[in-house]
């Protein structure tokens, strides 16, 4: 079994900043999609960031030039970072992964989610 502990979200005032960490464990032969979602109370939830195996990132347009996602292969770890955040952001973020266990087949895994709180 594969489990997602996230880390980082809290409360911030607008103009701050947060990082948001994922780590992955369990017996995972393998990991291509890293990614993070969001979920703000009454919406639906949406992709925010996500990151290939190849080093190419994707980003929600309200996100561009704010946040930036970063993986690290060997530590099974992919962070977002939150800049110049606005009380928009406000929601539950929750990382996922795509990986692959030994001689299973490639699934998507969800981490238990953070709040993140943008307000005065």
């Amino acid at each position: 079994q594969v489990q997602l502990v996230e880390s980082g979200g809290g409360l911030v005032q607008p103009g701050g900043s947060l990082r948001l960490s994922c780590v992955a464990s369990g017996s995972i032969f393998g990991i291509n999609v890293m990614g993070w979602y969001r979920q703000a109370p009454g919406k639906e939830r949406e992709m925010v960031a996500t990151t290939t195996g190849d080093g190419s990132t994707n980003y929600v347009d309200s996100v561009k030039d704010r946040f930036t996602i970063s993986r690290d292969n060997a530590k099974k770890t992919v962070t977002l970072q939150m800049n110049s955040l606005k009380p928009e952001d406000t929601a539950v973020y929750y990382c996922k992964i795509r990986a692959i266990l030994y001689a299973r087949s490639w699934v998507d895994y969800w981490g238990q989610g953070t709040q993140v709180t943008v307000s005065s």
